[in-house]
């Protein structure tokens, strides 16, 4: 998906085909999202079709809806449109013009309840609960209740409502890290939504880092700093997603170590999320790495196969629909990577089983996804996580399956059996055999064994996670 920030103007009188691929997305999503999400954020769009198909370009009204359409319904919005139309679509976004005559933007576009164009808009136009929302930028659909808890979120989870019940007291600074897709966001968004829960009067903003450097850079363009601080030093919690694009920004650093310590110093709470521990973080000051990890740092793990399979049948009862088990498992042994993964996949089951009429199977969930399953047998094999395991930790791939046991290639050969396992759909007998002949207990011995060091050893686990983005490309 590529996004256009440019100004544009809304089609008038796009093609009949492009216009009704959009309204069946529309109207799909009016069934799928309450009707306060689908009025305020989904109703207002218009939309582009290009005559070949080949990209659909959505115009929102203003910067604030751009960003919050771009991080809540891009993926939805883009499986929807795939799943109806049988095909990937290119998905835009732009930002419309104001009509410059006195043509009203709903006659422009053929009657369509007209969007605003003012930045407050949204917020005026949706109830209180929305006003709160486009203040502090939380999702209320992300609690603590439709989080499904598993080996790897379990610690995260148990800090992170300890933080929300007790906000600054223990565990401040909250640094949560792992890969993409793992449900950092979604626990950084139950925090704040409980603590409003708890306590509505309180000061909340969750934020992604960019965004920080954004306004840190407007309040240096406007002289706007006396702003900034009060929006920033005056609040309760602070949740702030992905640190790690604080990176060679110097300015930034210096105005987040501010408030930081600002916060800390009013018994505020900060919680923080990042690909990588806080001493992994490059370019990074010193000072402000040793503040992220003055409280307590912990990892989200890849979710293992029964954390899978409830995940993709709560979201599935979520959406009114029951999944059948074996179908949950199914996708949970190909989807294995993250959970964001795992709602694109069932996003993409459910919109096909509605457009094509036909009851959830493992044989519709095979067509669904007949794309991802094409590129993962295509992508991952044995002899490719061989190859990637030797080059990484320098040994040869023939050390992969030869008799040798030095710990410099025994320790790889094990590496590489576990994602043999993970990535793979073959059994402990065959992959034993592809790594020269070795008994099956040799494989399980080495899967048990890197598993467990996973959940201990930090360096390891960093270790996995870049062979495992590596193999899946």
């Amino acid at each position: 998906m590529t996004e256009e920030p440019a100004r544009g103007t809304p089609p008038y009188h796009g093609n009949d085909a492009g216009q009704a691929l959009w309204q069946a997305c529309t109207e799909q999503l009016s069934q799928d999202l309450p009707a306060q999400q689908f009025n305020t954020w989904i109703k207002p769009l218009t939309a582009q079709v290009a005559e070949d198909f080949s990209k659909l370009t959505l115009y929102v009204p203003n910067r604030f809806t751009l960003d919050w359409i771009r991080a809540q319904y891009v993926g939805r919005i883009s499986a929807l449109l795939e799943a109806i139309y049988g095909q990937s679509i290119s998905l835009e976004l732009a930002l419309a013009q104001r009509p410059s005559s006195n043509r009203t933007y709903a006659q422009a576009a053929n009657q369509a309840p007209a969007p605003s164009v003012e930045p407050a808009a949204p917020a005026a136009a949706a109830d209180e609960g929305a006003r709160g929302q486009l203040r502090n930028r939380l999702n209320p659909a992300l609690t603590f209740d439709t989080l499904v808890e598993g080996t790897a979120n379990r610690m995260a989870r148990a800090a992170a409502m300890h933080v929300a019940g007790m906000p600054g007291h223990l565990y401040n600074p909250l640094f949560i890290y792992g890969g993409v897709g793992l449900g950092k966001t979604h626990l950084v968004h139950a925090v704040g939504n409980k603590l409003l829960q708890d306590r509505p009067d309180a000061k909340v903003l969750y934020i992604h880092a960019e965004q920080f450097v954004s306004d840190v850079v407007k309040a240096y363009q406007r002289k706007t700093f006396d702003e900034f601080k009060e929006r920033y030093h005056s609040l309760d919690l602070l949740l702030i997603d992905d640190v790690q694009f604080f990176a060679n920004k110097d300015r930034t650093q210096e105005e987040f170590f501010n408030a930081f310590e600002a916060l800390l110093a009013k018994k505020s709470h900060i919680v923080m999320t990042s690909d990588t521990y806080p001493k992994g973080l490059a370019d990074i000051h010193e000072r402000l790495v040793s503040r992220f990890d003055s409280g307590l740092t912990v990892a989200i793990e890849p979710p293992e196969l029964e954390m899978r399979v409830a995940i993709l049948i709560n979201k599935a009862r979520a959406e009114n629909v029951e999944m059948p088990e074996e179908v949950a498992f199914f996708v949970a042994k190909n989807v294995r990577s993250n959970v964001r993964e795992l709602e694109g996949a069932l996003r993409k089951i459910l919109a096909y089983s509605r457009f094509n009429q036909k009851e959830i199977s493992i044989q519709l969930a095979r067509e669904a996804l007949r794309d991802l399953l094409s590129i993962q047998n295509r992508q991952i094999s044995v002899e490719n996580i061989q190859k990637t395991v030797a080059d990484y930790y320098k040994i040869k791939v023939a050390d992969m399956y030869s008799k040798k046991r030095p710990a410099s290639i025994a320790r790889p050969r094990q590496i590489a059996m576990y994602l043999a396992k993970e990535l793979t759909q073959k059994s402990l007998p065959e992959i034993g055999e592809l790594f020269g002949g070795r008994d099956h207990t040799t494989v399980l011995h080495a899967v048990r064994k890197i598993a467990g060091e996973r959940q201990q050893l930090t360096e390891l686990n960093q270790q996995l996670h870049v062979l495992e983005q590596t193999l899946k490309g």
